[in-house]
């Protein structure tokens, strides 16, 4: 750490997401977006910011506002909702719901994740804001809340319609929020088949149970988005989400996911780089009681680097100079930008390790005065 800090001054302090995605590596996908859900490197990105048909991989959305009903407590797995002849009729895959029969919370949830019943969907949908309609609003009021900027919902299925788009890295936001807001329930994406109205149905998610870690999510395909995958896979303590799109069948979906995958895995590694409260500089401070500030990390520092990198890898101390006391202990005064050869950057906010007070009047001006006096003998 040591060796390799180089401290610089900034005018402004630098903001900026990590993003240390390969720049050789390539993809059948249309649009391609891999993070470490730990730091939230980016590992790779190919029009992750492109809109896109997300086909049946936006009832995701479906499931996390369905999710918060039953974390509030205002659902229950074992409520049941009455199947309305929209929801009967409805076309593509299905569970096999019956016409005017009533199905439990829990099996919805069964059907919409490993038989990505558009029917199910529709009755979640009516049994929880009384319309498909309605239910939409609240999918795209929560979507916003959740930080899907790029992201409208016309229907609860993911059904081709000309203004239901998403964006990758939306839907990786999103499959990280499933996984971490509700952990009570994310064990149903790993469930590889499941029987309702004694009709058996496989997971269409190949990639479960095998060797990558794969434990979710959700596979989607339409003729107009093709065919696409939100996957999310441990190894260790390192988890990684992968959502492609746009592939032509279904073959090109499971080997590329399981190559940038084992990609991901491979080429890439958690360190810890700074601990918390550990002081990684001092710096000046004008007028006040001490002249130098400490900066600390208020947490552990964990950077996603390239398992190449590390002789490569350079940290940078921005901050907006002068720093003038008073500074109160905790402040925000400085960012740590870690640098890697092939990578990206990623930003940690620095804070004051300690309190700096504001020098009296008095020494205010002697402060001032010598300052003037040092400078004009240069």
């Amino acid at each position: 750490m040591k060796k390799l800090l180089l401290l610089t001054v900034a005018t402004s302090i630098a903001l900026a997401p990590f993003a240390a995605q390969s720049t050789t590596n390539e993809s059948i996908a249309k649009q391609a977006f891999m993070i470490d859900a730990t730091t939230h490197a980016v590992l790779f990105d190919k029009a992750g910011d492109e809109l896109m048909h997300p086909s049946s991989m936006s009832k995701l959305m479906t499931l996390y506002v369905l999710f918060q009903k039953l974390k509030s407590g205002r659902l229950k797995t074992e409520d049941k909702f009455i199947v309305s002849e929209k929801a009967w009729r409805t076309q593509g895959s299905k569970t096999f719901v019956d016409l005017g029969g009533e199905i439990s919370v829990e099996d919805l949830i069964h059907g919409i994740i490993i038989q990505s019943g558009n029917d199910a969907c529709i009755v979640v949908a009516e049994g929880i804001s009384g319309s498909e309609e309605a239910f939409v609003k609240e999918m795209n009021r929560v979507a916003k809340e959740i930080g899907l900027m790029h992201s409208n919902f016309m229907n609860s299925s993911g059904m081709p319609e000309d203004n239901h788009r998403m964006t990758a890295r939306d839907l990786a936001t999103l499959s990280e929020r499933l996984i971490k807001d509700f952990p009570e329930y994310y064990h149903y994406f790993a469930i590889r088949e499941y029987t309702y109205n004694k009709i058996k149905q496989q997971n269409r998610n190949r990639l479960l149970g095998a060797s990558l870690g794969v434990d979710g999510l959700k596979t989607g395909h339409t003729e107009d988005g093709g065919y696409g995958i939100a996957l999310a896979a441990q190894q260790g303590d390192r988890r990684l989400i992968l959502v492609l799109n746009g592939m032509a069948s279904d073959n090109g979906r499971v080997q590329e996911g399981d190559r940038l995958l084992r990609y991901g895995f491979r080429e890439f590694e958690n360190k810890t780089i700074v601990k918390s409260g550990q002081k990684v500089a001092d710096i000046p401070v004008w007028f006040g009681k001490t002249k130098t500030l400490p900066l600390v990390a208020d947490k552990d520092v964990v950077a996603t680097l390239p398992v190449t990198a590390e002789k490569d890898t350079s940290f940078v101390l921005k901050y907006n100079s002068p720093v003038s006391a008073p500074v109160a202990q905790g402040t925000h005064v400085a960012d740590l930008v870690i640098k890697s050869k092939g990578g990206g950057e990623q930003v940690i906010p620095l804070k004051a390790g300690e309190e700096v007070p504001k020098l009296s009047a008095f020494g205010h001006m002697f402060a001032v005065i010598r300052h003037f006096v040092m400078s004009s003998g240069q």
